[in-house]
């Protein structure tokens, strides 16, 4: 059904591959904003300033001096143009000298900058990157093409392929998914309520606090999530109906909602990392993107992440935490039954469902919940992390890491020489 373009890091040393340590990506620290429901707290906040305060964290959590970044590497979807990573790291009090590039993958945007940044590591040069993504739907412009006779027609959304292949929109999309790989009403639902439900435990048990940035709004500081409903329950989310076709199984309570946020990383070399006495972090072994028919967009994810777990000999049961974009539950269900991964395995906190869907935030998102994940419990060195997004137009990215503890010698290496 796919067509993949693998984008493939060699292994790190010790298990087969070929880079070395000035050379092999790894992500030492990862941080976001609160997501926000739109038009809601960060109603008046636009790109830039929700995206400044987390590069400042990024800088103060890692020890990096401002003049030390490479690039400054973010996604965004829906915003006014003009380079937002350019604006955001001057906002940020970034020297002049760091520059910065944005990228559209649409909903892929946030994982596939730091997939970006992770590739201009390993392609040489000891680099330092800050990467990520955000949105903010709420002060996005308005869009429109020229008429004939000069005057704007405004638009909802950009075309996304021609529309011969039907160019769906992301709810008829997911209808079409469920329906194709048989996602029931009531697995959707019961998947969309435990993505509440994880949500809320994480946010009572304190797991999201070290990696929110707070923010300043007219209103006061902002500091939490807003997404999660203590009120859901599995009647309340069968009273819902279809909401994009008549007897669908796709709705509103099973669909994520729009949302404002940014998140970012900062990724370099293992060599650079030590240097700058970094404890742990993610190592990135490798990365996928595939293209699938856009009528089934939301499958994009289960094709990037197949080759790339088949590209690095990675069974699927292998994998210890999994992070995959909830934009539908019909999609995340299709795509996680499709890799064979149990959905129980999937999004251990909650994800999109629960937390809202900050475009080209939300795959970054992914990557600061991984890390956050494999610092916790026994933080124990070796676990894989895959992340996962489906993006509009039909196409889908995977990344594939493994924690490490850097301040230790590589254990892979330690067991070589024993």
């Amino acid at each position: 059904m796919a067509k993949s373009t693998a984008e493939q890091l060699p292994g790190p040393q010790g298990t087969g591959g070929a880079l070395p340590d000035d050379r092999q990506p790894v992500v030492i620290a990862a941080l976001r904003t609160p997501i926000r429901r739109v038009n809601g707290a960060f109603r008046e906040l636009r790109a830039h300033e929700l995206l400044a305060p987390v590069l400042g964290g990024l800088l103060a959590e890692s020890g990096l001096p401002s003049a030390g970044v490479t690039d400054v590497v973010i996604g965004n979807a829906v915003g006014a143009g003009g380079n937002v990573a350019r604006l955001a790291a001057l906002a940020a009090g970034l020297p002049v000298s760091v520059p910065g590039v944005t990228v559209d993958r649409q909903c892929g945007s946030g994982l596939d900058a730091i997939v970006l940044a992770a590739r201009l590591v390993a392609a040489g040069g000891n680099g330092t990157y800050l990467a990520g993504g955000v949105e903010s739907i709420s002060t996005a412009p308005l869009r429109a093409n020229r008429g004939a006779d000069g005057c704007p027609e405004f638009f909802r959304r950009a075309q996304f392929v021609p529309l011969g292949y039907g160019d769906p929109d992301m709810g008829t999309a997911a209808e079409n998914v469920a329906a194709e790989f048989g996602i029931s009403r009531g697995r959707q639902d019961l998947f969309a309520l435990q993505s509440h439900r994880r949500s809320l435990a994480a946010a009572t048990a304190g797991r999201y606090a070290g990696e929110i940035v707070p923010l300043e709004t007219a209103a006061g500081e902002v500091a939490s999530d807003d997404g999660p409903r203590a009120s859901l329950s599995a009647a309340l989310m069968g009273r819902f109906p279809p909401a994009f076709a008549e007897g669908g199984t796709v709705t509103a309570g099973n669909s994520c909602f729009d949302a404002d946020g940014a998140s970012a990383v900062v990724i370099t070399s293992l060599q650079r990392a030590r240097e700058l006495g970094a404890a742990d972090g993610l190592l990135v072994l490798g990365t996928d993107t595939a293209g699938v028919d856009p009528r089934v967009l939301g499958m994009g994810a289960a094709a990037a992440a197949r080759r790339l777990l088949a590209e690095h000999g990675v069974a699927a049961a292998d994998v210890d935490l999994v992070e995959f974009n909830e934009a539908f539950a019909s999609q995340t269900l299709a795509c996680l039954d499709e890799l064979g991964i149990d959905a129980e395995r999937a999004n251990l906190d909650g994800g999109a469902l629960a937390l809202g869907h900050a475009y080209g935030a939300s795959g970054a998102v992914l990557v600061t919940r991984l890390l956050a994940q494999a610092r916790s419990g026994s933080a124990q060195a070796g676990r894989l992390a895959l992340a996962m997004i489906s993006i509009a137009g039909g196409m889908g990215t995977a990344a594939l890491f493994r924690y490490e503890r850097l301040g230790y010698e590589r254990l892979d290496q330690a067991a070589g020489s024993s």
